[in-house]
């Protein structure tokens, strides 16, 4: 569906500090919005490097991460930045490889991986106009998000679509964000209520495994539980501003009250913007059931397969499950399964990783 003006979202400039959190809201280093406590963009990159191989006389990871208390990852890395979308699949990919991440650092990014960023801001841009707002605070970094959905809301109710939208949302207890690639409304139905799209850019003209649909699945599964969360449940404001240490009082800049007033709302605070934000939910419709991937060729953008499945809320109840335990500390990570070992061959720990030495009962 063709829009038939662009929407002028802010974008910020992010500083070293907050670069894990906006890791974890622009869901596999979308283009978004980010947050900035600093007047330098060179702070913007972060380094990160592939451990090497551990020598003879090391202690081997394995039996250090499981012999030696520590904090649950959730508190140890994600304290008052709540988990990503990004997090939850990329567990799901394999919990071991999501482990030497976060106790490593994260590789580098490959080139597929940057050409399907930049797809993702090619089709942002085809109906979003970004707009530059520097921000000195927490506070205005999220003030900044709200206004983003709010804009974003408002023009998938005039024009049936919008893209690269920001969510958060509570799952048993555990603050989730993420970014929806797309909502649109049906096309060729007479129906309100949106259907939720993911895009997937693909190396070779190949489809893909059944471990990366399923991946794929979950993660747009739990897109749609943030975007119903949001309109059927009441956003809890004080424990939001708890967990992420905000003050609802914060006075925001005089650049973001001006532009905020440009969108046709007045907030002089980070309150008053969340106000505008639930009220903004209460109008939006429930999501369709059935969920849309596209799968394209970097190539040349060519559609491969537009692949239509249904929500599972057992499953997808069960495998948030499986993956929030990793996080909470429940259970010792876990390797992939044998059938899926296939995997390792694109994993860059693979220098560090003991899996080939782990009896093969152990990896279930």
């Amino acid at each position: 569906m063709e829009t038939s003006a662009k929407n002028k979202i802010p974008v910020e400039i992010i500083s070293e500090e907050e670069m894990a959190f906006l890791e974890a809201a622009l869901a596999s280093a979308r283009p978004l919005i980010a947050a900035s406590l600093s007047n330098s963009r060179n702070q913007c990159r972060s380094v990160s490097s592939i451990p090497r191989a551990m020598p003879p006389d090391t202690p081997d990871i394995e039996e250090s991460s499981v012999r030696l208390p520590r904090k649950p990852f959730l508190a140890q890395f994600r304290k008052n930045r709540g988990l990503s979308v990004t997090d939850i699949t990329a567990t799901e990919w394999c919990e071991k490889q999501m482990e030497f991440v976060l106790l490593h650092g994260r590789p580098r990014r490959t080139k597929a991986m940057k050409m399907g960023s930049d797809r993702h801001a090619q089709l942002e841009k085809e109906v979003i106009e970004r707009v530059e707002i520097r921000v000195k605070s927490a506070e205005e970094s999220w003030a900044m998000k709200f206004v983003n959905f709010i804009v974003g809301a408002n023009q998938f109710l005039f024009e049936g679509l919008t893209r690269e939208l920001p969510v958060i949302g509570l799952f048993n207890g555990i603050w989730v964000v993420g970014v929806i690639d797309e909502i649109r409304l049906p096309i060729y139905e007479k129906s309100i209520n949106p259907i939720l799209v993911d895009t997937k850019t693909r190396a070779k003209p190949t489809l893909p495994a059944e471990p990366q649909k399923r991946n794929a699945r979950l993660q747009l599964m739990c897109y749609k539980y943030l975007w119903d969360d949001l309109i059927y449940s009441t956003f809890p404001s004080d424990e939001f501003f708890r967990y992420f240490n905000l003050n609802s009082q914060y006075v925001l800049s005089d650049e973001i009250r001006e532009y905020v007033n440009s969108m046709g709302f007045q907030a002089k605070t980070l309150g008053e913007v969340l106000t505008y934000y639930k009220n903004t939910c209460c109008l939006l419709p429930r999501s369709k059931d059935e969920l849309l991937l596209r799968y394209e060729l970097q190539a040349d953008n060519s559609l491969l397969e537009e692949y239509i499945f249904s929500y599972d809320a057992s499953w997808f109840q069960g495998k948030m499950k499986q993956c929030l335990d990793f996080w909470v500390g429940n259970e010792v990570p876990k390797y992939v399964a044998e059938d899926e070992k296939w995997k390792c061959q694109y994993c860059k720990f693979t220098s560090v990783c003991p899996l080939t030495s782990v009896p093969a009962n152990a990896s279930q």
